[in-house]
């Protein structure tokens, strides 16, 4: 029981990043709203141009392209950027999982995010795109992501976050454009994580499709 109650309290630290990654930033006071505001703007506005993520990068010496990009928004609110780089091409989730190639999620700040407040709501988000069985086999990797980002309690506004599957090495966590930790080699691991926003049970349908580079369907719009 000691041991199970010590991974949870793992399992809590991993999601205090990554859930603010699927979900708004908490309110911030009125004194400071000005200032933080125009920094979100001046972003945004920067990233809305076509051209925000570049065409091609450079994933463990191999070159990925840009699969499709998008904004996570939350009512009227920008929170966030994200795209998908792939090889080949994909429009589904479980083309993901078939994909030995190098890959990567970009992710850039729109608003500055309170990290912490947010843990159990990423750990739901992973747990919603996996089985119960899987999600016993993700722990270990779970726990070691949660020592990884533990030094992270905020993201502010023009902060990056890049996941990258380097083939032969395993997923490789950037922050603020320096690497975060020893890569963790487990393919299962990297697919959980992008179940987040590719998933059956995504973070933001509207982004999941643009991330896919696919045609939002009316089923998608009113699913947001």
């Amino acid at each position: 029981m000691l041991n199970w109650a010590r991974q949870l309290t793992g399992l809590a630290v991993v999601g205090s990043v990554f859930a603010a990654l699927s979900l708004p930033a908490v309110a911030r006071t009125e004194s400071s709203a000005t200032a933080g505001e125009t920094k979100q703007a001046s972003i945004a506005s920067q990233l809305t141009e076509s051209g925000a993520y570049p065409e091609k990068a450079q994933v463990g010496g191999r070159t990925v392209q840009l699969n499709g990009a998008g904004t996570r928004f939350k009512a009227v609110f920008q929170v966030y950027r994200a795209a998908l780089y792939t090889e080949k091409p994909i429009q589904q989730y479980s083309d993901l999982a078939g994909n030995t190639g190098a890959k990567r999620i970009h992710l850039v700040m729109l608003r500055s995010v309170n990290a912490d407040e947010l843990g159990n709501m990423f750990l739901r988000g992973m747990q919603e795109n996996m089985d119960k069985g899987s999600s016993a086999r993700m722990m270990p990797a779970m726990l070691r992501m949660s020592a990884l980002f533990s030094d992270y309690k905020k993201l502010e506004a023009g902060d990056s976050i890049i996941l990258d599957w380097v083939p032969g090495k395993g997923t490789v966590v950037s922050v603020r454009g320096l690497p975060a930790a020893e890569s963790m080699p487990e393919a299962q691991f990297y697919h959980a994580l992008a179940g987040i926003w590719l998933g059956a049970a995504p973070a933001d349908w509207k982004l999941r499709d643009a991330m896919l580079g696919v045609k939002a369907t009316t089923d998608t719009a009113n699913r947001n």
